[in-house]
């Protein structure tokens, strides 16, 4: 084992009990590991380093992960659900606190792996969109009755007014002089800004209700049984108090895309209509009792918004010198921004 890693694992269990340590995913994000264990009667963990680069408050984020996963272990324990397999289990440092800071200025936590489950990549029918769907609906109403605050960790996400400066800003600057030659792209994201910062203004005065949201509800981050119902939400990184409709929005943009979310060919692109009618119809399964009249009437339009938030970030990444987005090829922000807008537009309720 690394020497390095075997100091960080000892500030959260005894290293002794640790039989291998692998690498897990691509880490875009996180660097994340397995942590498997010698003897059976021990669980196995999972480490990740988190990426300060990303995260700034990294003590805060552990605190709101810690919050919403207590809150989740008592609503699971009170229906006889295992509270140890569907929500996430902390693993405290040697310190008390849900984190370690290395000599190096890293911040690595760990939790318990949950065995015997299945991820998805991509929602391949309406039956597994269905399924994922109730995943989500059951993580807000677990959490519909929570109130304690949450730090913002992520200000201005999903927050079209702060996106909307930014986009004003960088319009003004145009560092690269690329505006020019995006001025069909940029009359789209103009063309929709009255009606978008209109919904924001009923998240800001409150007429749409603040929830605990997740903030990244592609499917990929719930765990599937064998059956391919949710067993766990999982990477609780972003969670947030925000409009519950951002969750739903940004899963019909991930789930409910025929192409790719950088297709070079638009053709590919469209909104399947049969993924959304039943993620659709799995969600509101669940979240029918909470959810008020203005919730339901949002809830086919938070996928438009969201999608269009992806449009305004990528073009105006893109308009900036790509500084935000890692890109694979130097017109690959712009290929982004015409996919999304694609599916934007073939979005028709």
């Amino acid at each position: 084992m690394n020497e390095n890693l075997e100091k960080i694992i000892a500030n959260f269990i005894n290293v002794d009990e640790v039989k291998s340590v692998s690498a897990l995913g691509e880490g875009f994000i996180n660097d994340t590991f397995v942590v498997k264990t010698k003897s059976s009667d021990t669980p196995n963990y999972i480490l990740q380093r988190k990426n300060k680069s990303i995260f700034t408050n990294i003590p805060a984020m552990m605190e709101n992960i810690n919050k919403v996963t207590s809150h989740l272990k008592k609503k699971i324990s009170e229906y006889g659900g295992n509270p140890l397999r569907e929500t996430l289990t902390l693993i405290p440092a040697a310190s008390g606190s849900f984190y370690f800071l290395d000599d190096a200025g890293e911040y690595y936590t760990m939790c318990i792996f949950i065995e015997n489950t299945v991820t998805h990549q991509k929602a391949d029918s309406p039956e597994l969109a269905y399924k994922g769907a109730k995943g989500l609906g059951k993580f807000q109403k677990l959490l519909a009755d929570f109130k304690e605050p949450l730090t913002d960790i992520l200000p201005g996400f999903h927050n079209m007014k702060f996106r909307f400066n930014q986009w004003d800003i960088t319009l003004q600057n145009d560092p690269l002089g690329r505006c020019k030659s995006v001025k069909e792209e940029i009359r789209f994201i103009e063309n929709y800004r009255t009606e978008m910062l209109d919904f924001w203004k009923l998240v800001e005065d409150g007429t749409i209700p603040t929830r605990v949201t997740h903030n990244d509800t592609k499917i990929s981050n719930f765990l599937f049984d064998k059956n391919d119902n949710v067993e766990c939400v999982i990477d609780l990184d972003t969670v947030l108090n925000s409009t519950c409709l951002n969750d739903f929005g940004d899963a019909i943009r991930s789930y409910a895309n025929t192409g790719l979310e950088d297709d070079t060919n638009l053709d590919n692109v469209s909104m399947d209509k049969n993924i959304f009618e039943a993620y659709k119809a799995g969600y509101l399964s669940e979240t029918q009792s909470f959810l008020t009249d203005i919730e339901c009437k949002y809830l086919d339009f938070s996928a438009k918004y969201i999608t269009f938030e992806q449009v305004l970030r990528f073009l105006m990444d893109y308009i900036n010198g790509d500084t935000y987005y890692k890109i694979k090829y130097p017109e690959h922000n712009l290929v982004r921004t015409r996919a999304q807008k694609k599916l934007f537009e073939t979005m028709i309720f």
